[in-house]
């Protein structure tokens, strides 16, 4: 699996308590207050992410990525991470990451790139969901916001690519509602059963589910479609490149069988065949149990590929309990097999939690960012289930604390 080891980068100073090493497994979370660096750490493991896939696809040689300071100068500024590396300590940045295909250290200024032997590596369409992802939906010429991001430019072009490929309505996994398209206006409207509104004019829980669900969909299904039913997945540059691969190979004294063979293997670097979705807030402006339901449909997008990877940032409290109730569904999803008496038993569980949206506890990974320390901790597991002693569930208790401390002065009040 992907691992990601970082130094004295913006505000992580001392790393991951322990070995130093973040495991990113097939569901990895990050919580923490404000400024900890849960959103660091997710935009350098999709920089290096993205790095790792130029180098094994060949888009650059490894001696480009080494050459002057490529990461600073050329990557960070994607999510805006350049001034993270201040210049009174760019010499003590540490940047280590793992892949199935490279391993890739930064440090004094510079990257050192090493491929990695004897891995399968399973060519991944990488997505960012920005935080600021509610502003598409509530601009009615959402464009404006190429002016200043690229990570929100990228999201934007999916999210266009996404709305023009609803056949129909989509039905969205919150209020039973369904998402239509209207190509003429190029408006999105979401509806329910006694109405129909546009979403510029919607919740804001709408504006913040809506464009994290449609691309997340959409990207998930253009990678697991068979090759022959995919729409074309490649960015332009992609598909240029792509094309200059293979006017390089190819040519008249070629057999048609021999091109075929030749586009096959240049094919190869380009399908994807993995989805990784880095997911900011995915709580963002939604009630508890609409967030359920959201990472009910973002567990089960991750779950259609095994080399899929879900990473998600948040604040909320909601999140982490339900991705134990989401563990606990698993472990009991095996005893009923196990138990194949009480097989009949599965379709209750199905009423509970949807089978598809199980997450097996080997496979969850929670860390916590302490933003007064500088440092990472990996929530611990007990007996298979993420600890209850988390961040979160403390600001739930000092909040029922504070309550119970009211009352001890309204009963001396009273008194």
């Amino acid at each position: 699996m992907p691992r990601l080891r970082v130094k004295h980068f913006g505000p992580i100073q001392n790393g991951v308590t322990n070995d130093g090493w973040i495991e990113f497994k097939r569901v990895t979370v990050f919580v923490g207050n404000q400024g900890s660096g849960k959103s660091t750490l997710a935009k350098l493991y999709s920089t290096f992410s993205w790095i790792e896939k130029a180098l094994e696809r060949r888009d650059y040689d490894k001696s480009w990525f080494e050459e002057k300071d490529r990461l600073t100068n050329t990557f960070l500024p994607y999510h805006r991470l350049e001034n993270y590396i201040s210049s009174d300590q760019k010499n003590q940045t540490e940047i280590d990451y793992e892949g199935d295909a490279f391993t890739i250290k930064y440090a004094h200024g510079r990257m050192h790139i090493t491929k990695s032997e004897a891995r399968e590596y399973h060519l991944p369409q990488i997505m960012y969901v920005p935080a600021e992802r509610n502003f598409i939906s509530y601009l009615r010429n959402p464009e404006i916001l190429r002016l200043n991001s690229p990570s929100l430019t990228e999201f934007l072009t999916e999210f266009n690519y996404a709305k023009e490929n609803i056949a129909g309505s989509l039905a969205l996994p919150i209020n039973n509602a369904n998402l239509e398209y209207d190509v003429l206006k190029n408006t999105l409207s979401i509806r329910e059963a006694t109405y129909r509104l546009e979403l510029a004019d919607a919740s804001s829980g709408f504006q913040s589910a809506v464009p994290l669900y449609l691309v997340s969909q959409y990207l998930a299904k253009q990678v697991f479609k068979p090759i022959g039913l995919r729409q074309d997945t490649m960015s332009s540059k992609e598909l240029e490149r792509f094309r200059k691969e293979a006017s390089k190979l190819l040519d008249e004294s070629l057999t048609i069988e021999q091109q075929r063979a030749v586009i096959t293997t240049i094919s190869k670097q380009f399908n994807k065949t993995a989805f990784i979705n880095i997911v900011e807030e995915p709580e963002q402006n939604l009630y508890p149990n609409s967030q359920w339901r959201i990472l009910q449909s973002l567990l089960e997008i991750n779950n259609q590929g095994a080399d899929n990877h879900l990473v998600m940032t948040t604040h909320s409290p909601y999140v982490v309990n339900y991705l134990t109730i989401a563990v606990q569904g698993k472990q009991l999803h095996d005893n009923i097999l196990k138990k194949k008496r009480d097989v009949d038993l599965m379709p209750e569980l199905a009423k509970v939690i949807p089978l598809k949206s199980l997450l097996d506890a080997d496979e969850l990974a929670i860390y916590q960012a302490d933003e007064k320390t500088g440092s990472i901790a990996r929530l611990p597991m007990v007996e298979g289930i993420p600890s209850d002693s988390n961040y979160l569930n403390a600001s739930l208790r000092e909040s029922s604390d504070i309550f119970d401390r009211l009352l001890d002065i309204e009963e001396e009040l009273e008194a």
